[in-house]
């Protein structure tokens, strides 16, 4: 059965429950990096299975989710109480060439997005932080909120990737 949209948002939230967000944002391009080290470009683009994504195209979704995620913030920021389009991250991936793209520069490119969207997110004050969106399919978010849910989807990614890396996944 497919999660719902405030499943999925809680399942995210509980990944960085205790955490410090900013600190979680900060430090996954590094954690990413240290992973990936030794890793082949082979290893780095076979799927663990025909239907789940390989390292290389969770990477390219990581780095097109912060392109989502940085606009999502700057528009809310400036237009409190817009509404928040989704997106379908499968049909992203289907069409976007993910496999096709070098893993280790999708992964410099995804930490060049994080510290632009860390450096917008450090000029807030709490006002602009507690200004909201309407997220089309889960409804009012905060930009704190936000913040929380990008750190949780860098854990569960994190962990997926570490799955694969051991052979571990279903």
């Amino acid at each position: 059965m497919k999660e719902s949209p405030e499943q999925y948002a809680a399942r995210l939230s509980s990944y960085v429950a205790g955490k410090n967000h900013i600190r979680v944002l900060e430090r996954t391009p590094d954690r990413l990096t240290a992973l990936l080290k030794r890793v082949s470009r082979a290893h780095l683009v076979r799927r663990p299975h025909p239907d789940r994504w390989s390292v290389a195209e969770i990477l390219a979704h990581l780095a097109e989710a912060e392109i989502a995620m940085g606009y999502r913030l700057r528009l809310v920021v400036s237009a409190p109480g817009t509404p928040v389009q989704a997106y379908d991250q499968n049909l992203w991936q289907n069409n976007a060439g993910y496999l096709l793209r070098d893993p280790r520069k999708t992964l410099r490119t995804f930490a060049v997005l994080r510290e632009m969207n860390l450096a917008f997110v450090r000029t807030l004050d709490a006002d602009k932080l507690s200004r909201y969106g309407i997220h089309v399919e889960r409804g009012r978010e905060s930009i704190l909120r936000m913040i929380e849910l990008i750190a949780g989807h860098d854990q569960n990614h994190l962990t997926q990737i570490k799955a694969i890396l051991k052979g571990k996944t279903k």
